[in-house]
């Protein structure tokens, strides 16, 4: 049993890919922030143009 369970804790496998994970999450966050602003920057900027327009 003790050779099962040093087996379980030595194992990495699934450390690599929740850290995968992890990094994906956070890359994910940092586009949909800055879309996020970039949005409201475009926005405002239409708005003034078509502001001008008419």
């Amino acid at each position: 049993m003790k050779k099962h369970l040093r087996a379980f804790v030595g194992d990495e496998r699934g450390a690599t890919a929740i850290e995968y994970g992890m990094i994906a999450a956070l890359v994910a966050a940092v586009i949909i922030g800055s879309l996020q602003v970039i949005g409201t920057s475009l926005n405002a900027k239409f708005s003034s143009i078509s502001t001008q327009l008419n």
